[in-house]
């Protein structure tokens, strides 16, 4: 099956729409078939072809596929094209590592500053991010997983913190994608025990619970890399 094909079923309910400025628009859709897992790391990227799956003319998806290298998502070869960037470990175990710090202090600053409203919401995201795992629906739980952390680091109430983990956010989606699976239930029954630390306004257990919660998704994650 071509890339054509490929594209077109997985993002028949994404094609870009007009008039958002096309470069960014074509580069949010592709960033995020790069997150999702539908292009693969060290996959082909054909601007013809992504051109048609998408619906628009090549030059914006050349362009597109300029900004992307420029953000590391995207290798440009001369003489051979554009591919999906394959991280190496050293990149993966720097950017989770420095996940890790922000997440705990994140925490930690969660409980203290918990409420019940936050406390709830949480436990809404994780009865979702449950749902998600028990349809076996893998873009779900990783949504829910992302949307369940960054609402912790909203009620941590820092500015500072918040602003990071916007930075790194996508790159840690697209290194969890390939190992929520695996992660399962485990990882939402650490969520369950971190929630339970912040609504009992714990900071220095909630901490505790997150950095081990974020250390096991880094291991999993240079495990995966490491088989393939």
């Amino acid at each position: 099956m071509s890339l054509t094909s490929k594209l077109s079923e997985g993002i028949a309910t994404r094609q870009v729409a007009r008039p958002v400025p096309l470069r960014e628009t074509v580069y949010e859709a592709i960033l995020e078939l790069i997150i999702t897992g539908e292009l693969k790391p060290g996959q082909h990227l054909v601007e013809k072809e992504l051109a048609e799956a998408l619906g628009v003319s090549r030059q914006p998806v050349r362009e597109a596929l300029q900004w992307l290298q420029k953000d590391e998502w995207v290798d440009l070869r001369p003489g051979y094209g554009a591919f999906v960037h394959s991280p190496t470990p050293e990149e993966a175990d720097q950017l989770l590592g420095v996940r890790t710090l922000l997440e705990a202090e994140s925490a930690r600053l969660a409980a203290l500053n918990s409420t019940k409203d936050g406390v709830a919401a949480l436990k809404q995201i994780y009865k979702s991010g449950l749902s998600a795992l028990k349809a076996d629906d893998v873009e779900a739980v990783v949504a829910a997983n992302a949307e369940l952390h960054a609402k912790i680091t909203e009620m941590s109430g820092n500015k500072v913190l918040n602003e990071l983990a916007a930075q790194i956010n996508r790159r840690v989606r697209w290194y969890h994608t390939p190992v929520a699976k695996s992660r399962g239930k485990q990882a939402w029954d650490e969520h369950s025990a971190l929630i339970d630390a912040i609504a009992k306004k714990d900071g220095d257990t909630a901490s505790r619970l997150m950095r081990e919660h974020t250390e096991h998704t880094r291991k999993s994650y240079l495990d995966h890399s490491a088989e393939d």
